[in-house]
């Protein structure tokens, strides 16, 4: 691994923004409903990455906080779509026993399963 100080701050970003959402996600589940309240938090969910890695230069709130940002693989901006499929990407690695998490420990460019989806990379 090349920084971990990088991917230490990567998980605290991850936690923060879990976390908000996990807040916004919690009202929407007590207002709509446990059903209707999983579909629109995902929505929310991909509406909020998608906000702040296109609009808010690569940073979400947690991303801010931690001085760190997401950019195409290439260093440029990231645009909608990569924005979307990083987002999906996020339950791919949890949905396969969180090896592309893992994965992004060892990987040299430290670029989880959602980074190779989506065409991006963390940097500070």
């Amino acid at each position: 691994m090349s920084n971990p100080v990088l991917f230490v701050k990567r998980i605290i970003a991850i936690i923060i923004d879990s976390i908000i959402l996990g807040v916004i996600g919690g009202i929407i589940g007590a207002v709509a409903g446990q059903e209707l309240g999983g579909l629109v938090s995902f929505a929310i969910g991909v509406v909020y990455t998608w906000f702040f890695l296109t609009r808010n230069n690569g940073q979400t709130p947690g991303k801010m906080v931690l001085g760190i940002r997401v950019v195409a693989a290439d260093g440029g901006s990231i645009n909608d779509l990569q924005a979307i499929l990083r987002y999906v990407g996020y339950y791919v690695n949890t949905l396969l026993c969180f090896v592309g998490w893992i994965y992004a420990f060892f990987n040299t460019e430290q670029r989880g399963f959602h980074d190779m989806i989506a065409g991006t990379r963390v940097v500070e």
